[in-house]
């Protein structure tokens, strides 16, 4: 087992990896830029190291600084956590060239996840269904319309190397092509120094499901269920729970088992996400996210089951603690992500807390690493906490939520918070009963936006 991991992140899933480590008997690294000094992951870890201006690009994401932290502190292993350099396949391969453990899968796996088109190709030959479009990238506006006319409209221009809903544009008619694959490419060159777009058909009223996977590294994988994140805006997940109000047990099996034999045929280790649009009982594969997902906590949840834990397990070459048998859900799980934003504009807003109060009681877990005192820099996601409440059922995961959400208090931002009561009152989300498009309508009915 690892003696010292460094943590390659920061906010509240430095903090959730520290707190998995420290219950491990495994000592932490936390680095920070200077706008992080008081940062709460830099003040539990064992030792913290500035790597950095308040600059993303000139910290968190300096692979060379983060490789020095490593070598000053001695640690072994590197955690990455979700954003900044967790699907980077270089860092990957520099930290397993320097003699240190990447707590995620190998390079190579996170390269042909990180292709969209590579990927839809890769678990098209593994059995898994994905959604129709062409076969590999379109590189001409001319290639586009042919595709498009053939498959049928509408369709949607999606960004190779993409990923947070950047790159993706909807032609709804051939009108609209031009202007939806050139803005695509456009934006994907902005976004991630790669111009590459596909398409595929344009599903109407899907919901977002993904399947929690985990493997070994050695040929064996489970999964541990799906998790509904349909509630979106701009392609932004804000409130996911698990299981979706939608599927059923033998939906789950089969999906489930699909997704594991996958990730076991080509021997991915560690935590991954099998994505997918699911419409008309049908799941079409749509990319995999090859590390934590922001939403784990749902699955843990309703398992029981610590996924970073096992994360550091694998790493160290240990088998995984369960089997596919050993996990049945049980109960049901809600998580809401707050941000320091202000609505309706979901305009960031950084600044001083002067109160924080997290709710707590029974089945109430809320990550976060924000305290009274601390300064929101804005220089970073503004996400600033998750709030996951759960239940033996979902009627009693709702009422959970309600009520922890009354007890929520933080001062001196502005934050999404009021949202989420707003949405519980809607008998759609009582019930269970939207899609991705759901809430963006929602929020131009109720702001008028």
């Amino acid at each position: 087992m690892f003696k010292k991991v460094l943590i390659a992140n920061r906010g509240e899933i430095a903090l959730r990896i520290h707190r998995a480590c420290k219950e491990m008997g495994i000592k932490t690294v936390a680095v920070h830029s200077t706008a992080d000094s008081d940062a709460m992951h830099v003040r539990m870890a064992d030792e913290s190291v500035c790597i950095g201006p308040p600059s993303g690009a000139q910290s968190y994401l300096s692979i060379p600084n983060i490789i020095s932290a490593c070598e000053i502190t001695g640690a072994d292993a590197v955690h990455p956590g979700y954003g900044f350099l967790s699907e980077n396949a270089q860092f990957s391969q520099i930290v397993a060239d320097h003699g240190i453990t990447f707590i995620g899968p190998s390079a190579d796996h996170i390269n042909v996840m990180g292709d969209k088109i590579a990927a839809k190709d890769t678990m098209k030959k593994l059995g898994v269904p994905c959604v129709p479009g062409s076969d590999g990238g379109v590189e001409t506006l001319e290639e586009a319309h042919a595709i498009a006319a053939e498959m049928g409209y509408p369709v949607i221009v999606k960004a190779a190397a993409g990923g947070g809903g950047r790159g993706m544009k909807v032609a709804e008619t051939a009108e609209d092509m031009d202007t939806a694959f050139r803005s695509a490419r456009t934006e994907s060159k902005a976004a991630f120094g790669d111009d590459a777009v596909y398409i595929e058909k344009y599903l109407q009223i899907p919901r977002h499901i993904e399947i929690q996977v985990f493997g070994d590294g050695k040929g064996n994988a489970v999964h541990l269920g799906e998790r509904d994140c349909s509630l979106q805006r701009r392609h932004q997940k804000v409130f996911e729970e698990a299981p979706s109000p939608i599927i059923t047990a033998e939906q789950r099996a089969e999906i489930g088992k699909t997704c594991a034999e996958a990730v076991a045929a080509i021997n991915y280790i560690g935590a991954g996400t099998i994505e997918f649009l699911y419409e008309n009982g049908e799941f079409y594969f749509i990319e995999m996210n090859t590390r934590l997902q922001v939403e784990h906590p749902v699955t843990e949840a309703i398992y029981g089951v610590d996924l970073v834990q096992e994360q550091i397990r694998v790493a160290a070459g240990e088998p995984m603690s369960f089997t596919q048998d050993d996990l049945v859900p049980r109960g049901h799980a809600i998580e809401c992500r707050i941000n320091a934003e202000k609505l309706p504009e979901f305009r960031p807003s950084p600044g001083d807390i002067t109160a924080f109060h997290a709710p707590g009681g029974l089945g109430v877990r809320m990550d976060s690493a924000i305290y009274a005192g601390y300064r929101i820099p804005p220089y970073y996601d503004s996400l600033i906490g998750k709030l996951i409440v759960y239940g033996k059922d979902r009627p009693e995961a709702l009422a959970r939520l309600d009520r922890a959400l009354s007890e929520f208090v933080v001062e001196g931002v502005d934050t999404s918070l009021p949202l989420f009561p707003m949405l519980l009152a809607e008998p759609d989300v009582q019930t269970g009963d939207y899609n991705i498009h759901w809430l963006e309508k929602w929020l131009d009915r109720t702001f008028d936006t």
